[in-house]
């Protein structure tokens, strides 16, 4: 019935990454290591991620007629991702400027480029790409009315068949309207996402990842899960809440992890494991990303995450 165990609607983008040895302040210059050109972007990671673990995964995207979206389209091929719903032209390629530090630890500001123009009429000419999956994950990468025309496209269904199930990590943090909330199962948010998002109460201010979760379920999403970094991920869906804890490893670069982990998760959602179970694969595969470097090229295969 499914063609795709995942379809990922979102970012593709050239990562333009520099090393340094601590990240400049205000008005601050410092020296670090040469420029280096990865694959990137939230949305063309997660598929990357999802892909290189076994799922059949799909990327509408869009990407600029140049040289950064050529090395973007080869490198969701190489991984085996089916680009039929990537979209070339309109606007340069993205681009994302990364500073990582010697802890791994990285700050990003992305350009959205060819991003930006991904539109609500680009996800209606997809539908059949929406129709042909199991699980739709989204970002906000692009624009929001495109994330809310697939989840209005997601939840219209397909000639009397349920549509995909529709998992969102809302980054950059941006406020989501009530419909796109409701729609997500789960909502997969860090720690800046869930104080962005609950900002305009009290509970923004709340140390406690559990208080988190059961006030942005109160908002209308089906489930929720809460990584933790190094600390693995908080999943709560109204009937329990559960801490699930990440392996013991070595950061060396953070960049891409947390799509390696929504991109695992989107797809182990998609092969029908229960949240729970989905998460502790995540973490697993997120917690292998950052014991190397770069994005994409950081994404573990099936057998690396077993032997971890």
């Amino acid at each position: 019935m499914h063609d795709y165990d995942l379809l990922v609607v979102g970012s593709a983008n050239a990562d333009l990454v520099i090393g340094v040895d601590r990240r400049p302040g205000a008005g601050e210059t410092v020296l670090g290591s040469d420029l280096v050109v990865h694959p990137g972007g939230k949305g063309a990671n997660q598929a990357v991620a999802a892909a290189r673990l076994g799922a059949r995964t799909a990327l509408l995207a869009r990407v600029g007629d140049d040289d950064y979206g050529r090395v973007l389209l080869d490198s969701q091929r190489s991984a085996g991702v089916d680009t039929a719903g990537v979209l070339v032209g309109g606007a340069p390629t993205g681009v994302a400027l990364i500073t990582v530090d010697p802890s791994g630890d990285n700050s990003i500001v992305v350009s959205q480029g060819a991003n930006a123009r991904l539109t609500p009429g680009d996800v209606r000419a997809a539908a059949s790409l929406l129709a042909a999956a199991r699980v739709v994950s989204v970002q906000l990468e692009i624009p929001l009315e495109s994330v809310a025309e697939v989840v209005r496209t997601a939840a219209a269904g397909f000639g009397g068949r349920p549509g995909p199930r529709v998992v969102l990590n809302p980054s950059p943090a941006a406020p989501l309207p009530n419909d796109v909330l409701a729609a997500c199962d789960p909502l997969v948010v860090n720690e800046h996402e869930a104080r962005f998002l609950l900002s305009d109460d009290q509970m923004g201010s709340s140390d406690d990842p559990e208080e988190w979760a059961e006030a942005l379920l109160s908002r209308g999403p089906r489930s929720v899960v809460v990584t933790l970094g190094g600390e693995g991920a908080l999943v709560a869906d109204g009937d329990r809440t559960v801490l699930v804890p990440s392996p013991a490893v070595t950061a060396v670069d953070t960049t891409g992890a947390g799509d390696a982990f929504t991109g695992a998760l989107a797809w182990r959602l998609g092969t029908d494991d229960d949240l729970v179970t989905a998460v502790r694969f995540a973490v697993r595969v997120g917690a292998a990303a950052v014991t190397r470097a770069g994005a994409q090229a950081s994404f573990p295969s099936a057998e690396e995450v077993a032997a971890l």
